[in-house]
């Protein structure tokens, strides 16, 4: 087939570069621990482009300390955003990037991408020339221009065609930054997908389109980390996006300090509450608590200054440097490798629990109950006992319900437990998974190991269920809970126990 979009010249100068230069670059390396951010940089105070919507509203949550020169355009306004970057204690930047075939010229609409790009290149080279060291660039690929572009092509990732729009986007980013300022994990430039939605269809093939044709034109193989909605593909690593409403730690951790898209026009109230710093806090210190030698080696910041969804941690008016002070305190720890040490009311206890009255009574045990529509759960009746019972996922059908043992009795383990669930026996099946120290138990490392599958006998009566862990690792990995239970139809739960079987 006739290549359509690979005839493109790349927007940049920088590509066609020999291995042996590019291995002679400095670089990250697996298991060191590094610390990123998503850069947003769409931002003119003097168009006000993002800064003020269509009807003349203000376009912004939170809003910049200085919004003096705020602009994507202006090398002084990148510099000083790197400035700050530094001083958070963060080690590269992932330029969210809009840059695509169909916006390559002046005057398009996402032309932005490039132009603001080219402005960074420059405020990272004033800066070399300096004596200052940088953070280092990779790429944050915002997939939404699969769909949303100057064409309304709406790429197709199972074609050629496609796939050269999907391989040219990151090809013509690349070849605009200088190799010496790439984000590398041992040479090899790190490149961020979002979300798979907005591709009409993809497979494996398109993956393996931009690990060959980036190799022959840069003269290295990227280092893709998808995101979780990519499930089946494979690259070389996985993160979620989210962090910013929970921690969302998987191969790689992503966390941020909260979230309020009060200002975005039309969309539903969603608010994780700051907490005045300590949900920033405790997101930092839930990853710190893991075993360094097997917890995740980068850390994404989510957002240094996404505005329009408050999840910046950038000097705001609203917050001042706080939050560059909490993130460079942590993230100092973090590249430290250490540990610190879970306490609280259950460090001695044999056992925790939850009993699912109207009001939950925990000892121990939390629902972990995701307000974007995961491990749903209501108060119900059965036998003249009170218990909650599941109801269908958004946006499928399926019934979880999460727990969370709290991080004093056990985290980040590999010892054994026994879990004990009280159910009302109506169901055909219901399943276990858990958090576990075996990556190769199930998805994500072990994130969601299948512990037993159970078949009630239909006696329409309480019963309770016993499984025994061996391999506990309760690292809050399995969308923020350390286990759950899984059923097609509506299970009703009474109690849930966790116990010791071994010496800690």
């Amino acid at each position: 087939m006739p290549a359509r979009f690979l005839q493109l010249p790349p927007m940049g100068k920088y590509i066609g570069h020999k291995p042996a230069a590019i291995r002679a670059l400095s670089t990250f390396r697996t298991g060191q621990p590094i610390v990123g951010t998503y850069y947003f940089y769409w931002y003119d105070v003097n168009t006000r482009e993002h800064f003020v919507d269509p009807d003349g509203t203000d376009a912004l949550t939170d809003h910049p300390l200085n919004p003096q020169g705020y602009s994507y355009r202006s090398v002084d306004w990148h510099r000083r955003e790197m400035e700050d970057i530094l001083r958070a204690g963060i080690d590269f930047i992932l330029p969210v990037y809009w840059g695509n075939p169909a916006d390559r010229q002046p005057g398009k609409g996402l032309y932005w991408s490039f132009e603001g790009l080219a402005a960074l290149v420059k405020a990272q080279e004033q800066m070399l020339a300096a004596k200052r060291r940088p953070p280092k660039i990779g790429l944050f690929y915002d997939t939404s221009t699969l769909q949303w572009n100057a064409d309304n092509y709406h790429a197709d990732l199972t074609t050629h065609e496609g796939q050269e729009w999907f391989y040219v986007s990151i090809r013509d980013f690349f070849s605009m930054v200088p190799p010496k300022l790439w984000a590398m994990v041992y040479h090899r430039p790190l490149i961020f997908l979002y979300a798979a939605a907005f591709a009409k269809d993809y497979n494996q093939q398109a993956i393996d389109f931009v690990y060959q044709q980036f190799a022959k034109d840069f003269g290295c193989r990227p280092y893709i980390v998808r995101e979780v909605s990519w499930g089946k593909v494979r690259t070389d690593s996985v993160y979620a996006w989210g962090g910013a409403l929970a921690p969302a730690i998987l191969e790689v951790a992503a966390i941020g300090p909260g979230y309020d898209h009060s200002a975005v026009p039309g969309r539903a109230p969603l608010v994780r509450d700051r907490e005045g710093g300590k949900f920033f806090e405790r997101s930092w210190e839930q990853i710190l608590r893991m075993n360094p030698k097997r917890r995740p080696f980068i850390v994404m910041i989510e957002t240094w200054n996404e505005l329009h969804e408050g999840t910046d941690i950038c000097p705001s008016r609203e917050y001042g440097y706080q939050y560059v002070k909490i993130n460079a305190r942590y993230a100092n720890l973090f590249r430290r490798r250490v540990q610190l040490r879970p306490q609280g009311a259950y460090s001695k206890a044999q056992e925790v629990s939850i009993v699912l009255e109207r009001q939950p009574v925990e000892r121990g045990i939390r629902l972990h109950i995701d307000p974007n529509g995961d491990g749903l759960m209501e108060p119900a009746e059965a036998g003249g006992v009170s218990a909650w019972r599941t109801l269908p996922n958004r946006p499928h059908n399926v019934r979880f319900t999460y727990f969370d043992v709290d991080d004093s009795f056990y985290f980040d383990g590999d010892e054994p437990v026994q879990v004990e669930i009280e159910v009302w026996d109506a169901i055909r099946e219901f399943t276990l998974e858990y958090d576990s120290s075996d990556p190769a138990g199930g998805p994500h490392q072990g994130a969601f190991k299948l512990a037993q599958r159970f078949t009630p006998g239909g006696t329409g009566a309480w019963q309770t269920f016993r499984v025994s862990l061996k391999d506990a690792r309760f690292a809050n990995r399995g969308n923020g809970a350390d286990f759950r239970l899984g059923s097609g139809e509506e299970l009703l739960i009474r109690r849930v126990t966790v116990r010791r079987e071994g010496k800690r």
